[in-house]
């Protein structure tokens, strides 16, 4: 299995053998269940659906709960398909843990970046603000200014950075390091920081 699901607990540093500080983000990852495979001849695609973080049985509806009465597993808040994998070694209903992983690993993590809410033109594309506060102007700091000519085109190109919301978005950063991975607390420490909030869940994949 080359990935796995988690959650963001929060950041925290280690030092390396040289004694170096490094900080890095502490996931839960895992356990997840195997709870459908999906096979080239019946799906056209070959995939494995994880599911991850239990959940009280009366929250799920009919359909997940036949989902995973089929699969033997509890009811989950969390289901994620992972393609490319190879299915061989694995059966629906299997325990994924977190040493998939090893020390020194690779990886890419995706996750939900915080939400901003709706923000201006400087927060969100970090213009700088128009003009001077002199000659009677008090109100066009961290105004965007022109968003477009009036004779030609008449009209605001598609794409014009204007105001807007901001964040709550997919984020994947690519090439993080596995610093360390704690098997009997379901932990995995990984060097530097990854998108979203404390208690966010996450994809991490080889």
């Amino acid at each position: 299995m080359s990935g796995i699901l988690g959650k963001k607990i929060g950041m925290t540093s280690v030092f390396d053998e040289n004694g170096v500080c490094v900080p890095c983000t502490v996931i839960e990852a895992g356990p997840c269940y195997v709870t459908q495979i999906r096979t080239k001849e019946k799906d056209g695609y070959t995939a494995v659906q994880l599911g991850f973080d239990e959940k009280p049985e009366r929250l799920v509806n009919k359909s997940l709960k036949g989902h995973f009465s089929k699969a033997n597993t509890k009811a989950l808040r969390l289901l994620k398909e992972f393609r490319n994998v190879d299915s061989a070694s694995l059966a629906i209903g299997a325990e994924v843990k977190v040493d998939v992983f090893a020390k020194g690993d690779k990886v890419s993590v995706t996750a939900k970046s915080k939400g901003k809410g709706f923000q201006g033109v400087v927060r969100r594309h970090h213009f700088r603000g128009v003009g001077l506060q002199t000659h009677g102007q008090s109100d066009r700091v961290r105004a965007p200014g022109s968003i477009g000519a009036s004779s030609y085109p008449s009209r605001v190109f598609k794409g014009t950075r204007m105001a807007g919301r901001m964040g709550f978005a997919n984020v994947t950063i690519r090439n993080l390091t596995v610093i360390q991975v704690i098997l009997e607390s379901n932990l995995l420490l990984i060097k530097g920081s990854i998108p979203g909030a404390i208690n966010t869940y996450v994809e991490i994949t080889k």
